[in-house]
């Protein structure tokens, strides 16, 4: 017999879960090498770290900061490694690749502040100038360099190629490309490696590395202290604005934003999409940048009401997935919703006609349906309900009305046309003759008689 447990195990808590996710990564063995390059750049940067502290250098300092970005930019990879052994899931429905995309926009974040702490101690030193020990400068500059180009140049980090690809080039690019194409056009062979643009992360290790070595001859020729502040300066301002672009794009992509350079594209396979047979209209189109190179979209597609659907999703899919892999399309048929004769609600007792008469709709051409009182044709309560063909209440000839005796606009009449004769013999207009019902005046002394004054005498 099983064992019964009664209660429910308790869930793992997030140490638990990181390293079942990292035994997850480290199964695999392409990991393996990156696993190895993070503990040699961890010895690497406590080396550097002890060598910035005994020479009293703020430009290794900040050099120091770009083997901690390989740090990070390796984390990114094994990050990029689980992204791929990872299933969607239900929680996360489009996958894991916006990992990829935090990790990137953390990593240049990061360094962005490095070089943000740099400037801050630069601006201190620049009041209170120390001296500076030239007597491991130069050694711990090539051990960097020399790592961060390795780092580089043998590992494949998928995230942070795509963004240096796809990102703007910062201002350190756009000044190298004039020297690039110069040096090229000597050197044919050289184009592979310069052109169209020199890659960020080799540009700024080797221009950080000139810059010390700057640094250590004025330092040995002429105690020229200061110029190791300037050297730091000059560093945090390279690594800013080599990493401002590339977290302006991964920050876009996290905002689920549409790329501008596939805008063009989406408009033309929308007009495409929108003369298909049987679409009408396309409608709430989105489309995001749900990884690097991964695009996906939603977009609601009405069709006529004899169109088959299946066929109509079939070419729509056919034609977007070109350009978005990740594709949600819904598909509805045209409707519309019938007029309805009144917007009242209809009283309970409204049916009853044991209370209530119906009266027929007078005809407008008919004769015996003028106004009593203006001679004028009587128009209708209420407008015809659509100017339209076969409209629907447009025929509806019975009215019912309540069987009360109230008096129409208080004018005195019965219900009902009355002929001309019946008004006359009535009393029509004299107050006080004929018939009960009558118009009200306010006068008392209203002559009886057509053409006559107030006295009674004809008129001259």
């Amino acid at each position: 017999k099983g064992t019964i447990h009664l209660f429910r195990k308790s869930q793992r808590s997030l140490v638990g879960k990181l390293t079942h996710e990292f035994r997850l990564v480290a199964a695999d063995r392409r990991s393996w090498k990156i696993l190895l390059f993070g503990a040699i750049n961890l010895i690497c940067i406590g080396f550097l770290l002890m060598w910035c502290s005994s020479t009293n250098s703020i430009a290794l300092t900040a050099y120091t900061y770009l083997t901690i970005f390989d740090l990070f930019s390796l984390v990114t990879c094994l990050i990029s490694y689980w992204v791929m052994m990872k299933k969607p899931s239900p929680v996360y429905s489009f996958g894991f690749e916006r990992f990829e995309v935090l990790a990137v926009f953390a990593s240049t974040v990061l360094a962005q502040l490095g070089a943000l702490f740099i400037l801050k101690e630069s601006a201190e030193r620049f009041l209170e100038q120390p001296e500076i020990h030239t007597g491991r400068l130069l050694v711990g500059t090539f051990v960097a360099l020399f790592f961060n180009l390795f780092t580089m140049l043998s590992i494949r980090n998928k995230p942070f190629a795509y963004v240096s690809e796809a990102a703007s080039t910062s201002w350190l690019q756009e000044h190298v490309a004039d020297l690039s194409r110069s040096i090229c056009g000597i050197i044919p062979g050289l184009s592979s490696i310069f052109l169209p643009r020199m890659n960020p992360f080799v540009l700024i290790d080797i221009a950080g590395a000139l810059a010390l070595c700057i640094t250590y001859m004025l330092i040995e020729i002429n105690n020229y202290f200061a110029v190791d502040t300037a050297s730091a300066v000059a560093i945090a301002l390279m690594t800013f604005g080599t990493m401002y672009p590339m977290s302006v794009y991964s920050g876009k992509v996290l905002l689920q934003t549409t790329p501008p350079h596939v805008i063009g594209q989406l408009d033309k396979l929308l007009r495409e999409v929108s003369t298909l047979d049987g679409v009408l209209e396309v409608r709430n189109e989105h489309f995001w940048t749900l990884g690097f190179g991964t695009l996906a979209g939603s977009v609601h597609v009405r069709i006529r009401r004899d169109a088959n659907e299946q066929m109509v999703l079939a070419h729509v899919t056919n034609r977007l997935y070109t350009l978005v892999s990740t594709l949600t399309v819904q598909i509805f048929k045209d409707d519309w919703i019938r007029p309805t004769l009144s917007s009242v609600p209809i009283a309970n007792n409204i049916l009853n006609l044991s209370d209530h008469h119906i009266i027929p709709m007078p005809s407008l051409k008919a004769a015996d349906n003028l106004d009593p009182v203006t001679s004028t044709p009587a128009k209708p309560s209420s407008p015809p309900p659509e100017f339209s063909f076969n409209a629907p209440g447009e025929n509806v000839s019975p009215v019912i009305l309540l069987n009360t005796q109230t008096r129409p606009y208080g004018l005195g009449f019965n219900h009902g046309s009355t002929p001309y004769s019946s008004v006359l013999n009535q009393g029509f207009g004299i107050p006080g003759m004929g018939a009960t019902q009558g118009f009200r005046t306010g006068f008392t002394n209203v002559p009886t008689r057509y053409g006559t004054n107030a006295r009674g005498h004809p008129r001259p």
